[in-house]
């Protein structure tokens, strides 16, 4: 099963973010066994980078992405991606709209976030993790 990982899932995680990390942590857990297959959008690694400016070091920041990046694969979206989606008015915010672009290019079968409603309209079945792991 392939899962395309929200940058939020990510942030509950490297953030130690309650109530959610727990099971965001099993979400990536899931993928370090190799259980799934799990993606993150090109874009959401520098996102990521830039919202953990003011908690972690240069340094620090660079080593939580590097262990991230040992179990998730970088998947991203060429120009005709961001062309389709900047056309796409299904879609209030356009960074989600670029998470479903990035999730179609893997084939993924699930967006885990925990913004569902920001995805009622992508092509990839946007859950939580919750929602995964009872499905699991």
């Amino acid at each position: 099963m392939v899962l395309l990982i929200d940058t939020n899932i990510l942030q509950d995680i490297l953030q130690q973010r309650i109530p959610f990390y727990e099971a965001s942590k099993k979400i990536l857990d899931l993928c370090g066994r190799r259980e799934a297959e799990g993606y993150i959008a090109l874009h959401s690694v520098s996102n990521i980078y830039f919202i953990l400016r003011k908690q972690y070091s240069t340094e620090q920041r660079c080593l939580l992405l590097s262990g991230v990046l040992k179990v998730l694969h970088v998947c991203g979206i060429g120009h005709e991606g961001v062309v389709n989606a900047l056309e796409r008015k299904d879609f209030a915010d356009f960074e989600d709209c670029l998470q479903d672009e990035c999730a179609c290019s893997v084939n993924s079968s699930y967006i885990i976030t925990r913004n569902i409603n920001d995805f009622k309209n992508s092509k990839v079945k946007a859950v939580t993790p919750e929602q995964f792991l009872s499905i699991a």
